[in-house]
Parts: C-alpha cells; structure tokens; sequence
C-alpha cells in the first residue's frame, strides 16, 4: 500500500487558482467567495446540475420543461407593446413552430432576428398564452460560413456567485482537468468492496464533462458511482480526522475515578430516590462507571429519548468524581436547562452533604464571587452552569468530570476549553456527553467518531404516550376552548410561541403578544410568561409557580424545549408548529407525558403547509420513538440542522450527504480504522486532502 507524505507539494491538487489562466488577484478574490483556492478546490466544486446540448431537438417533439437545443429558421419578428416592451420571434424548423420571447433587446438585436435568418438556440421550453415559448434563449446565428459543432459532453451549471458565471467556472475547470492525470491517488482500491468505483482522476473527468449518454437522474440524485466515489473518500478523510483526535485524547492522562471502598454517597443517593433505575440507565453507569476508573480521558456520548433519565445518571458520575475527591462539572446551553439541572442536584444531593455551586452569566457581582471562591477553593463539589463556565475568572481546584448536556449546542471547541480549564498536574478530565436529540446510528458513527456511545433506550414505567393532533390556525378559537376547558377541571398546559427568526428580541414579542390575548380571553385561568429576556429570578419564580400548580397556563418561548419537568403539565400547544425542526417538536412534546395523566399536544399549524411540513407533522402524529424521527429529520433536514449549527464546523462536507449516503458509512468506518492502524502517512494525506485548511477543528 503506498505511503505518502502528510502534504503531497507535488500534487497538481495543492496548486493555487491564479495557476490557471486567466486567474489574477480580482478573479481569485471572486473565486474565494465560493472556497475556490487551489486547483482541488476547482475540482471538488461539482456541478449542481447538467444541460444537455450535444443534439438538436426537432421542436414539434419539444414538451414544457424540456432544457434543450433547437434548430430552426425565423419566420416573423415583432416589437409589441403591452405592459412592458418585448421582441417576439416565430421560430419554425418544419416538424413544428415555437415563440421566442425576449423582455432586454438593442436595436442591433431586433434587426438581425429577422425573418429568413437561421438559428441555434438552447433554453427551457415554458407555455405561454398560445403556444410554447422560450423566454431569453441563448441563441447563435447560423452563417453559410460559421456553422459549429454540437457539444461533445453534457454542459455543466455550476453554484456561482455574483461576478463568476458559469462561462468562467467551466473554463476554470476545463483548464484544472488538464491537470487531473498528476492527481494522487489516496483511496486504497484493495480496501474498497465496490468494482464500479473509479479512480479519483476518471470519477472527476466524468463528474464534469459527462458523455451524452451518462444517465442524468443517477447523477441528479447524487447517486452516480463516480459521485459515490467522492462521497466515500470525503467521508472517509473526515472518519480519519475524527479517530485522529480520539487518538490524542487517548494519549492524554486523567486521574482513576477509584472508589471501591467507599461509594456511600451512590448507595444513599439510589436508595433515597422513590423509584427503581432502569435497566438501561443501570447499563449506562455501569459503562461510565468502568471509563472512570481508567488513566485517561472518559470521551462517552449518552442519547436518550425525552424522559429517559440521562440526568440521574450523569449525578451518579459526579458521585463518583466526588467520592474519589475531586470536582464536577455540568454544562447546559439554556439558562433554563441549567437551572433545572441545579434544582434536580440539590434537590438529590444536597440531603447527602454535597455543595453545589451555580453559575450563569447574568449573575450580580457579590454572589458571582462567593460562588467563584467557592469553587476554587474546591468547597464546591460540583458546579453547575451556563457558557459563564468558559469565563476565565472561573479555576477550579481539582476538576476531574466535565458533563456537557446537549452537546451540539456548544460544539466542540468550547467544550474543549472547558477541558482545558481542568487540566492538573498533566491530567485532563473526564468528559461526559448527553443529548436528548436522538442520532441515527449512522450519523452518530460519523458526527461523534470521537466518542464511545451508550444508549438510554428505556422509558421509566408508567410513561404514556402522548395523543398528538394537528390543528390549522383556522380553529384556533377552538384551541382556545380546549385549553380553557383543561384548565378548568385541574390541568396544566404550556403554549409554546415560535417563529422563523433567530432573534431571542422577536421570538420574546410574539410570546409578549399572544399572553396578553389568553389574558383577555381566559379571564378566570391564572397565565404566566415566561421567554429567554426574562432576568433569571423572574424566570424561576413563573416556573416554579407553575411547577407548583399555582399557574394553570404557561405562554413560553422554545426555552423549555429541554429540561423543565412539570408532572401536571399534560396539554401542550404548539403555535405554528411548521416552523420548528422534527427533532425540535419532539423535545416540546416532551415536556408533557410525564405524569399519571393522559396527555395531548396539539400542533397549530398555518395553511397551506408545505410538503416537508406535512411529513414533519404526520411523522409526529405517527410515532413517538424518538430515533425513527431523527431518522425522518435527518432525511428532511440535513445533518447541519439535525445537529445544530454550532455542531457543523465538522459536517460541512463539500460533496457527501449523510442522508443520501447513509449506506456508505459502515464501509467507510471499517476502511478507517484499517488505514489508521496500517498506513498512517496515508490517512493524514487524506484528512489534509479533505479537510486541510479546516484541521483546526480536529486541534482539540
């Protein structure tokens, strides 16, 4: 198997744009606007989609939709005037007849399409008033003496940007494939179990100049060999990136969570809860309980479905780190989350001597500081907090665990930086990953290749589903009396208000809004509010009046997708539900289900809904199991917005689809680990072939 140097200098890949003709320091800086640095960059930029222009099309066989070549001879031109000025020409080659019409046209335009004058033009055939048209062809004069020929391949159109037309990409490309012999090739093709899949230089010739009888549909979904080809070896370098740093994170020295003599405080603390683990809750500690007691760095993800119970099993890992006499650490991305999470940890742990310290970023000085002793003092056996924790008045004594909830919210430099912040004496501490968004298996084997995966795939007993229905905005006043009529016989609801804005200032209105019309409406029924701009004390006294029954309405923003935990709750209304994420109305409808009574979660929804929102909402209506719906999202959505965005500095992949490309990954996770074990040199060469400028995402 070859061996090659990390960076290949030789490789007619690395060499800068302005190597091509024509490329100077404004074109380059165009060109940057679409990552188009080096000859690689030129290459991997594929076509979004193909024209056919090797043949004429006679046009008495043309249909709507058709993008195609026509030949024919014009039989009548005119200038009409009606709500705007057009040249329309009656084109006609004897099998049949088509109107071109063009809105943008000189006088030196409009004279030489006259009557008698041949033509080629290409365009996308549409119907007009009478009769098929071209709107704006491309079209060629046809001179006795400047007959040309067809095209040899299918034309490409490629993503552009302003000020780099299609005209400039093809001929950029055209020049880089000139170069394409001198490419390396870094795909092991012994490794590969496909005979169909090209060589990287063959896969990249076809890609770009397909030959007229390529099948374009193959190619339109992504699922042409030579783009299956590409796809895997993206796929791959990005796998290697992903092992690479589990590799230095296994290289590094954590201190043995050893607690075998006395793990008391754990015993006491299962022993004072009014209910049984799971079995899979009892699986998952025992698999962190073993990463804990090794010298180096536990990197585990936990998923688990809304309601699983991952919080209780990330307080007995911070047992064990108390036990053994250090500190823990528990991060959530949410004010609200983390609040709950330090109401949960006291509530459980504070009966067992345990000090626990809070930390947020809108925390008044004096109490920030007491906290901050507190906590390097190691007084705080356990601190838990918002993204404060980064801040770097924030030491610790003898941080040993990290917990991270709801990990792609962070992504993975901050949690990094938190890592740091725990180093001692050449130690790193131990990382704790949870997320209540399902990953399909195959996504989690690429997203978090760096991390051992357990699954929590068991409800607590008594856990009932939740009726979902849809509902159009149009019986809103019916939503209404249904709230009302809940409420009334002892129920609590929730109201979730979304919008399509990022803006925490818009989302906050629309919550401000619709609270103050249940008000005039539902009179008798005590509502509350409660939204990301609320100061920390306002939030927690509304949820901990409605948690204690005295609120019978609660109006919100999505801030309580995660972690708030109201048992009476068991009506939730999700106000224009279309707008929200799969995975997003799942965790809502979460929030509801988590008592003895019979739940529902209406889904209001604004007509007409598009295709992908009907089949968010009937995928909702149909299951509650939350991994066949992050399957579905994964498939809706895309990885990016499954994951979250801050999570997608490692998912951007230029050419593969996780969705489409789901069936290559086992493969591609198998050919990994052989080459990472066998030919290192040449696995790097493919990480900096795929990732290169990026590899600082992997400098963690």
């Amino acid at each position: 198997m070859p061996r090659l140097p990390a960076s290949s200098p030789s490789d007619p890949m690395n060499l800068p744009v302005t190597t091509l003709k024509g490329v100077g320091p404004r074109v380059a800086e165009k060109l940057a606007r679409l990552e188009l640095r080096t000859i690689q960059d030129v290459l991997f930029h594929l076509p979004l989609r193909y024209q056919d222009r090797t043949r004429v099309c006679p046009i008495g066989a043309l249909r709507e939709g058709m993008e195609i070549v026509i030949e024919g001879e014009i039989e009548h031109t005119e200038i009409v005037f009606r709500r705007r000025r057009m040249l329309l020409c009656r084109v006609a080659d004897g099998s049949g007849a088509i109107l071109l019409r063009f809105f943008y046209f000189n006088q030196q335009q409009s004279e030489s399409l006259r009557a008698g004058i041949s033509l080629r033009c290409f365009g996308e055939v549409r119907r007009g008033p009478q009769t098929l048209e071209m709107v704006h062809p491309e079209y060629r004069l046809q001179l006795d003496d400047q007959i040309t020929g067809m095209e040899e391949t299918l034309t490409p159109v490629y993503p552009a940007t302003e000020g780099v037309h299609q005209l400039t990409l093809r001929r950029l490309t055209d020049e880089a494939l000139l170069q394409v012999a001198g490419v390396h090739e870094l795909l092991p093709m012994d490794c590969v179990d496909d005979p169909d899949f090209p060589a990287l230089a063959d896969a990249l010739r076809f890609l770009h100049r397909p030959p007229p009888d390529a099948n374009v549909a193959l190619l339109q979904e992504g699922m042409h060999p030579a783009q299956q080809r590409l796809a895997f070896e993206e796929l791959l370098a990005h796998q290697l990136s992903m092992l690479a740093m589990r590799a230095r994170t296994a290289a590094y020295s954590a201190f043995p969570l050893d607690v075998s003599a006395s793990a008391s405080l754990r015993e006491h603390f299962l022993a004072n809860l009014d209910f049984r683990l799971t079995t899979a809750q009892q699986r998952v500690n025992t698999e962190i309980e073993e990463d804990l007691l090794r010298p180096q760095p536990m990197m585990r993800l936990v998923q688990g479905d809304v309601g699983s119970g991952k919080t209780i099993v990330a307080a007995m890992a911070c047992l064990q780190a108390i036990e053994a006499g250090f500190q823990a650490v528990v991060m959530a991305p949410t004010e609200i989350l983390a609040e709950q999470h330090y109401q949960s940890f006291c509530h459980w742990l504070e009966p067992l001597n345990v000090d626990i310290a809070w930390l947020s970023g809108k925390q008044k000085a004096a109490p920030r500081r007491k906290m901050l002793a507190r906590i390097q003092s190691g007084q705080a056996g356990i601190v838990v907090g918002t993204h404060a924790l980064f801040q770097k008045d924030v030491v610790f004594a003898h941080l040993a665990l990290i917990v991270v909830d709801e990990q792609h919210r962070f992504g993975v430099h901050q949690r990094m930086a938190l890592r740091e912040k725990g180093e001692y004496k050449g130690c790193y501490p131990h990382q704790l990953i949870m997320t209540a968004t399902p990953i399909p298996r195959t996504l989690a084997q690429t997203a978090y290749a760096d991390l051992d995966v357990s699954v929590i795939d068991e409800l607590p007993p008594g856990r009932k589903p939740v009726d979902t229905v849809a509902m159009s905005q149009a019986r809103r006043a019916k939503v209404v009396e249904h709230v009302a009529a809940a409420c009334r016989t002892g129920r609590q609801c929730y109201w979730v208000c979304t919008l399509v804005e990022e803006s925490e200032a818009l989302q906050c209105e629309a919550a401000e809004v619709t609270y103050a019309k249940l008000q005039k409406v539902l009179v008798d029924l005590r509502i509350g509010l409660v939204h990301g701009r609320l100061k920390p004390a306002e939030k927690e006294g509304v949820m901990q009046a409605f948690k204690a029954g005295e609120l019978d309405l609660l109006v919100a923003t999505t801030v309580i997708e995660v972690g708030v935990d109201v048992p009476n709750a068991s009506l939730m209304i999700i106000d224009n539900a279309e707008r929200l994420g799969l995975s997003q109305l799942h965790q809502l409808r979460g929030r509801v289900g988590r008592g003895s009574e019979k739940s529902s979660c209406v889904l209001l929804y604004q007509a007409p809904l598009s295709e992908n929102g009907r089949k968010r909402i009937e995928a909702l209506r149909k299951t509650h199991d939350g991994f066949k719906i992050a399957q579905i999202d994964l498939e809706l959505r895309g990885p990016g917005e499954l994951l979250g965005t801050r999570q997608t500095g490692l998912m951007q992949f230029r050419i593969a689809d996780l969705a489409r490309d789901e069936a290559l990954i086992p493969e591609v996770t198998n050919v990994a680990v052989k080459l990472m074990t066998e030919s290192p040199d040449l696995a790097e060469a493919l990480i900096q072939r795929w990732i290169g400028g990026k590899s600082h995402y992997r400098e963690v």
